[in-house]
């Protein structure tokens, strides 16, 4: 029996979950005494197992986010507002803060520009924003960096980079680079200012430490954003956006 509940807990989530199924049956009066009798009880129970497998998930992505959070407070929150990698907006001395980390050619990113631009046309004047480019070139190609140096660049231009920064992000397909000119057009930047700045040795510089600051916050994809100093990975809406900004 031994051998079947380390296979079991290998299957379903380590040897803790397997402890967890044997102190289960034994408080029903249910403890099998061979594998057999296991397997036949977990197959006429898979709800157990189901349970077991659900407790185990929670309490490791409990485990992963307080050091997730752990590392958030180690770094500081000032590195995700340093203008150096992040475009930011709203009081300095704001009670409330919202990071994003987003790529352009992210469909999760752009699933989430309602609930964010909502959210930051009601609060833009009360909470602090930090808008980070993570592009992940293995996922979205060439494309993803280009439309990255172009809204690095339209940061010297504030005024209007917040227009462009949404029309990019409510763009359908990959971003190209006629798109990206044409919707710098409608965000009213300077074009030929705009490509210059692109060239600058310092947009490159930028790019790279936006990436190495999601690395070492364990950031692996977008959107992913930063809630009053809470780590909330994954597509928002209008009531998850609002929930992870009161808590």
């Amino acid at each position: 029996m031994r051998a079947f509940i380390i296979t079991l807990a290998g299957a379903i989530g380590g040897a803790a979950l397997a402890i967890a199924v044997i102190l289960t049956l034994a408080q029903n009066g249910r403890m099998p005494i061979n594998d057999r009798q296991m397997q036949t009880y977990l197959m006429t129970h898979p709800e157990l197992a189901a349970a077991m497998m659900g407790r185990h998930q929670m309490l490791e992505e409990q485990k992963t986010q307080i050091e997730k959070t752990a590392t958030l407070r180690k770094i500081g929150k000032a590195a995700f507002f340093d203008p150096k990698v992040a475009f930011v907006t709203g009081p300095v001395n704001a009670k409330n803060t919202l990071v994003e980390f987003y790529d352009y050619d992210c469909p999760y990113c752009r699933a989430s520009l309602p609930a964010v631009r909502k959210y930051y046309e009601a609060h833009k004047n009360d909470t602090r924003f930090a808008f980070i480019e993570f592009p992940i070139k293995e996922l979205h190609g060439p494309s993803a960096i280009l439309a990255a140096q172009a809204s690095l660049a339209a940061r010297k231009q504030p005024d209007k980079y917040m227009d462009f920064h949404f029309l990019m992000l409510g763009e359908e397909g990959a971003i190209t680079e006629p798109m990206i000119f044409a919707d710098a057009a409608k965000a009213g930047l300077d074009i030929a200012r705009l490509k210059a700045d692109m060239n600058d040795p310092e947009i490159a510089k930028s790019l790279e430490a936006s990436i190495a600051l999601a690395h070492k916050t364990g950031i692996d994809g977008t959107p992913t954003f930063i809630m009053n100093g809470k780590l909330a990975p994954g597509m928002v809406d209008d009531g998850s956006l609002a929930d992870g900004m009161k808590s």
